[in-house]
């Protein structure tokens, strides 16, 4: 019997990073092979930031230099700062047994995190009514 796959991410979906303040889009580059649903496809490498991971307003963690330094010119009172995205490494699981030039399906349920301590999610996975299984 095939697992399911879970929704597949395709270009526009929308994201939240839990120390960002408002909602993001990500963008998938037209280079995948695939479209689903009449968009382009993601993969677990679509994680650059500023070109898939746009910013998210603005930046509430006190790790983020900017949030720092403006904090402390506040006397301590946290002071967001804008949201420059800082993400190192894939989405992660990725779609099991499912990929696309070489590389991992990107899925609903994946996750990456930004270096100042957000968690990036995916709160649509930017189509509706496509199931897949693998």
């Amino acid at each position: 019997m095939l697992a399911a796959m879970g929704r597949q991410v395709v270009d526009g979906a929308q994201l939240r990073c839990a120390k960002g303040t408002a909602p993001a889009t990500l963008a998938v580059q037209p280079t995948h092979a695939s479209e689903s649903a009449g968009r382009a496809a993601a993969t677990v490498m679509d994680f650059a930031p500023m070109a898939n991971i746009p910013a998210f307003g603005m930046c509430t963690s006190p790790s983020n230099p900017q949030v720092a330094s403006a904090t402390a010119a506040a006397m301590g009172a946290l002071t967001p700062a804008p949201c420059v995205p800082v993400v190192t490494a894939p989405w992660s699981p990725g779609a099991a047994a499912v990929t696309l030039g070489g590389q991992r399906v990107l899925v609903a349920s994946d996750a990456c995190d930004c270096v100042w301590g957000g968690a990036i999610t995916i709160t649509d996975a930017g189509q509706s009514g496509v199931t897949n299984e693998e």
